[in-house]
């Protein structure tokens, strides 16, 4: 069934949608007034979000040209939320007609608002999973026969692995994502750190403790080990806006007042 929207009726348009504030800040289309009321209390109360989360998503933009130059031409988006502006499959296919992605959220929200966007597109695809449970995370994205999990492959985890507390075994999670690469996958991550912050921007990202997505702070060596023995690609895990800018006229005097580090690594390990 449809709302008069012409979405599917699971979507609740009378409660915001978590999903559709963050497509808010960053400029998306794909969301409501219920929305825009609620992402404007929160921009009044944290006025560094919006600008936090339009950082993530240029440093995962960076980071897909990086991966397309390296010859990927498949990613598996974990955490995607809705492809809004600037999306990994539009990015992608821009330089690339071919390559394919497969989006991933827990979010129904998201998912429902993300197979009604790409209703059609041969070469995407939108799955509900959870990232802590990776293995029928992938033998679901398996079962879409979009990726190749014998080639290749980009993993997307930007802005997610914060959401999974120290009890659901974080490490292991990873571990078992890289494990289902070949040589010559990438991981992409981002993640919201305590180094380097001041006193209030802490209190912001606390405030999270309050809802159902409680955010985990993390050091940036823990971070760094969430790509085990992979091989991090220069400058290495580094604040979001430090990593391979596109000018050095995007970098601010405090590149550190987002919040997150970023990285991304390779699989050198041998075939064998």
């Amino acid at each position: 069934m449809q709302t008069p929207d012409g979405l599917p009726s699971e979507i609740d348009l009378s409660r915001p949608s978590a999903a559709r504030v963050y497509d808010y800040f960053l400029g998306g289309a794909h969301n409501f007034e219920i929305d825009r009321r609620l992402a404007e209390q929160i921009a009044a109360t944290t006025p560094h979000l919006p600008a936090t989360m339009r950082a993530g998503r240029e440093f995962l933009r960076r980071a897909v040209r990086v991966l397309l130059d390296a010859g990927i031409d498949q990613f598996l988006d974990i955490g995607s939320g809705i492809p809004t502006v600037g999306n990994v499959h539009e990015v992608a296919q821009a330089a690339n007609p071919k390559a394919r992605v497969v989006y991933v959220d827990i979010d129904p929200v998201a998912v429902a608002h993300s197979r009604e966007l790409l209703t059609g597109d041969e070469l995407t695809g939108v799955l509900h999973g959870d990232l802590r449970d990776p293995e029928r995370l992938l033998a679901d994205a398996r079962a879409l026969r979009l990726l190749d999990f014998d080639r290749p492959l980009g993993v997307l985890l930007a802005g997610v692995v914060h959401f999974v507390p120290d009890t659901d075994r974080p490490a292991d999670v990873l571990a078992t994502l890289r494990s289902a690469t070949v040589p010559g996958s990438h991981l992409v991550l981002s993640h919201s750190t305590f180094e380097d912050q001041p006193p209030e921007m802490l209190d912001a990202q606390r405030l999270s403790a309050r809802t159902a997505t409680e955010i985990t702070l993390r050091s940036r060596a823990e971070i760094t080990g969430f790509f085990g023995d992979w091989t991090l690609l220069p400058p290495g895990v580094v604040h979001m806006e430090l990593w391979r800018p596109d000018a050095p006229s995007e970098v601010a005097a405090n590149p550190q007042r987002f919040g997150a580090f970023g990285g991304v690594a390779r699989n050198d390990r041998s075939a064998g």
